[in-house]
């Protein structure tokens, strides 16, 4: 029983947590939105060039078999 002393407690303190401002609302946003806007450019680049490349394929192998069927038949004048 002599060595038994009081029990030591601790207390564990948060640490003050920092407070959101407008301006970094503001950044964050930005960030995403430039994010997206990247993303979504490279994407188009990637998508584009692989339709040429399809396209540029085609034509040099003849894959087509009737280059005309997606034609417009426009006539200058009227018919009536």
């Amino acid at each position: 029983m002599v060595l038994q002393s009081d029990p030591v407690i601790v207390r564990l303190v948060d640490q003050p947590v920092r407070d959101t401002s407008v301006a970094d609302v503001i950044i964050g946003a930005i960030g995403l939105t430039g994010l997206l806007l990247i993303t979504a450019a490279l994407l188009g680049l990637v998508l584009g060039g692989i339709l040429i490349g399809v396209k540029k394929m085609r034509a040099r192998y003849a894959l087509e078999k009737d280059a005309d069927v997606n034609a417009m038949r426009v006539t200058p004048h009227s018919l009536t």
